[in-house]
C-alpha cells in the first residue's frame, strides 16, 4: 500500500512570531521554522502502518526552499521518498489553492491507498485543507481522528467530539486527518538522519502539476489582509479591597462595562 503524508513547515509556536509589514502575513523569514507538530503525528501514524502493513510512505510538502527541512525530518523518521512543491507563485496561497496543489501532488504518486494529514496547522489553523483535498481526490474523509486501524481494505477510526465519541469506517483509498491525541511521534535516529540524505526528493512546481496554469489563470489567494495593528499592552487591573462591600464593588465594575 502506498501512503502519502501531508506536512508543513511552520514557525515554532514556542518562539515569538510577528507579521510582515508589507502584506500583514506571518513573517517566516525571521522565524524559527519547524515541522508542524500535528503533521509530525500524522507522519508517525504513517510510519507505524508502514511497519505493520508493509506500506511505502511518501511525504509531500508545499513551501519555499526551507520546507525541504520538514521533508527531510520525516524521511529521517523513516519515510521512503519526498515530493517538494516549490513555486514562488504560491506565496500566501489560501486554503483552496493549497488543497488543489496538494491534491495534484498526491495524484503523481500513483496508486495511493491512504492519505494522512494533521487536522490543522499551528500557523493558519483553518482546519479545512484535508477535507478539501479529500473532496478533490474523490476520497472518503475521516477527520479529527484520535485512533486509527487499517484492516482488510478498510480504515476504521475513533473520533472525539464535543458531544461524545464516534466510530468512523470507510473503504480504502481514503483520507484521514489526525489530532494531537493520536500518538507520540518518534525522534529521528542518527542512522535515520544519515539515511535521509540519500532518499529521493522530487521538486515540482505549478507548471509540472498544472501544465495549463498560466493559460487559465491560477488564482493563488482570494483574500488579503488590509490592515493589522499590534495587540494593546496589558494594563493593570482593578484591585478590590474587601471591607465588607467587595461584592458591591465587583457588581458595580461589571455593570459599568455592561457585563452584568
Amino acid at each position: 500500500m502506498n501512503i502519502v503524508v501531508l506536512v508543513k513547515q511552520v514557525p515554532d509556536t514556542a518562539a515569538e512570531r510577528t507579521l510582515s509589514g508589507t502584506d500583514h502575513t506571518l513573517d517566516r523569514e525571521g522565524a524559527d521554522l519547524v515541522l508542524d507538530e500535528i503533521n509530525e503525528r500524522a507522519a508517525e501514524e504513517a510510519l507505524t502502518l508502514k511497519e505493520t502493513a508493509g506500506a511505502e510512505v511518501t511525504v509531500v510538502s508545499m513551501g519555499p526552499d526551507s520546507a525541504l527541512d520538514a521533508i527531510r525530518t520525516v524521511l529521517a523518521m523513516g519515510a521512503d521518498r519526498g515530493i517538494h512543491v516549490r513555486d514562488d507563485r504560491l506565496r500566501g496561497a489560501d486554503v483552496v489553492t493549497t488543497a488543489k496543489v496538494l491534491a495534484a501532488a498526491v495524484r503523481t504518486v500513483g496508486d495511493v491507498g491512504l492519505v494522512l494529514a494533521g487536522n490543522a496547522t499551528t500557523d493558519g489553523q483553518a482546519s479545512a485543507v484535508p477535507a478539501v483535498v479529500a473532496d478533490l481526490l474523490g476520497l472518503p474523509q475521516l477527520t479529527q481522528v484520535r485512533e486509527l486501524r487499517v484492516t482488510a481494505g478498510r480504515v476504521r477510526a475513533e473520533r472525539e467530539t464535543e458531544h461524545g465519541e464516534a466510530t468512523l469506517d470507510a473503504p480504502l483509498p481514503a483520507l484521514v486527518s489526525v489530532t494531537e491525541k493520536i500518538n507520540e511521534p518518534r525522534y529521528p535516529s542518527f542512522k535515520g538522519i544519515m539515511a535521509a540524505r540519500k532518499k529521493p526528493v522530487e521538486t515540482v512546481g505549478l507548471d509540472d502539476l498544472f501544465p495549463d496554469a498560466d493559460a487559465v489563470g491560477f488564482l493563488v489567494t482570494r483574500t488579503r489582509v488590509v490592515e493589522a495593528v499590534p495587540r494593546p499592552a496589558r494594563t493593570a487591573g482593578v484591585r478590590v479591597t474587601d471591607d465588607g462591600s467587595a461584592d458591591r464593588q465587583v457588581a458595580d465594575y461589571l455593570i459599568a462595562r455592561k457585563l452584568l
